[in-house]
């Protein structure tokens, strides 16, 4: 199989959809040796900043020295992010290296009249086999949806359950209240493991609580009322925690002082299980975190911030986080949303901010709102919209939008499939500006 082959059979999965359920995914691995049950886990749940929160745990323990696999979905610019080790992606020949015997054993079971499985499932199978060849000592795991029912909850071997933010999303899935949907997240909730959360709502701190009380594991909270000495800022923060004085982080948002407490707590979580994690290497591995795409500074001239907010729950912190770092400043949105998304409520929580709106459609074509359709919702609360043919065209738009005003800032945010390649063409505009005038945007 070469990297051409492996991606077409990819692309033959994708229609075969999201199928809930841990019995195909159980026969997969079987017939794989069960490559899971030799692999220790951090496995991570949430509705938003499971993301952030795997690469602040999964770089700390890097710095300290081990080797640690990151499983994570969906990614921005490139299909083989979702598999890492180390934070370096798996490379083509790896990756066709170990979907082939995964392909094999799925295809074996479609001729016996199983079900195939799944695009999800296939690609946890194949990091399974990858971080076990490898020998990584921790894998950092991340929900494809929800929790009990979702592929990566075949392990068993989970030495912590982490809860990111947990808000209202699949709905239609997960349930129509948040303890519901809690209760499906508790799911990857493991034996004598480690359960760890942001402080939620009581109808979901219970549900956590619950959950850690009968599999007899030890319930921490990270509660960001206990970070102390807060300095925000959009390329350094700064937070004081328990015993950890002046930590620093690199990613903006102020919601992101929350996920490096979690962090926190978990790696603490984590050398009570035998791991040894410096407070210097604790350090280090947090201010050198990045996670592309969660209000993400990709250009300083103008300023344009790229984030995945596609929920109602992330587009309040996002709103938040505009409204504390650009006050009185000209606000240019870029917007991209797929049609099973909020985008009303996404809208309607954000337009305010914004002096104009582009909108662009994603590249997920079966899912995809066109950019057509989110101008029309948009125009039901701002004025001033335009839709765009494409990601280029909503670039250039946003940039003669800003003009040569200094305090401008493009915010572009919605689903991350078309980020990617907003980042692209806005470092090829700053490539074009460094060759013009000898420096770079970033300068």
């Amino acid at each position: 199989m070469n990297y051409r082959e492996a991606m077409e059979y990819i692309e033959e999965l994708r229609p075969l959809g999201s199928v809930m359920g841990l019995e195909t995914m159980r026969q997969l691995c079987a017939r794989l040796d069960d490559p899971q049950e030799k692999l220790r886990f951090v496995h991570i749940a949430g509705t938003n900043g499971k993301g952030s929160t795997l690469a602040y745990i999964s770089t700390v323990m890097q710095t300290a020295g081990y080797r640690v696999g990151r499983y994570l979905s969906p990614t921005v610019r490139d299909y083989r992010e979702r598999f890492q080790i180390d934070g370096r992606a798996i490379t083509q020949s790896g990756l066709c290296r170990y979907l082939e015997p995964v392909k094999e054993a799925a295809e074996a079971m479609a001729a016996e009249g199983l079900s195939h499985p799944t695009l999800f499932e296939v690609e946890t199978a194949v990091a399974f086999l990858w971080f076990l060849d490898k020998a990584c000592d921790l894998v950092v795991l991340e929900t494809g949806l929800g929790g009990a029912q979702d592929a990566t909850n075949v392990v068993s071997n989970t030495l912590a359950a982490v809860f990111s933010s947990i808000s209202m999303d699949h709905m239609e899935i997960l349930g129509e209240t948040l303890e519901e949907i809690a209760l499906v997240k508790a799911g990857i909730v493991k034996n004598k493991c480690y359960v760890i959360s942001l402080r939620q709502t009581p109808e979901v701190m219970n549900v956590l609580r619950q959950s850690a009380l009968l599999k007899k594991g030890k319930f921490l909270t990270a509660d960001v009322t206990r970070a102390k000495q807060i300095r925000y800022g959009v390329t350094k923060q700064s937070f004081s925690y328990d015993r950890y004085k002046n930590l620093e982080i690199s990613m903006a948002g102020q919601f992101q002082i929350e996920n490096a407490t979690l962090a926190v707590e978990t790696v603490m979580a984590l050398t009570r299980c035998g791991f040894t994690v410096s407070e210097e290497k604790l350090r280090q591995g947090l201010l050198t975190t990045k996670w592309p795409g969660r209000f993400d500074v990709i250009a300083k001239r103008p300023l344009v911030i790229a984030d995945g907010a596609h929920n109602e729950d992330a587009a309040k912190k996002l709103a938040e986080s505009i409204r504390f770092y650009f006050t009185n400043r000209k606000i240019i949105y870029i917007i991209g949303m797929l049609r099973d998304k909020e985008y009303d409520k996404v809208i309607r929580h954000t337009f305010d901010l914004a002096s104009h709106i582009v909108t662009v459609t994603p590249p997920i074509r079966e899912r995809a709102l066109s950019a057509l359709e989110l101008a029309q919702t948009a125009r039901e609360y701002h004025s001033a919209v335009t839709a765009a043919d494409s990601v280029q065209e909503a670039v250039e738009i946003a940039y003669l939008l800003a003009g040569k005003d200094k305090d401008a800032v493009i915010v572009a945010f919605g689903s991350l499939s078309y980020l990617g390649e907003l980042m692209d063409t806005v470092e090829h505009r700053d490539t074009i500006r460094r060759d013009a005038h000898g420096r770079s945007d970033k300068d």
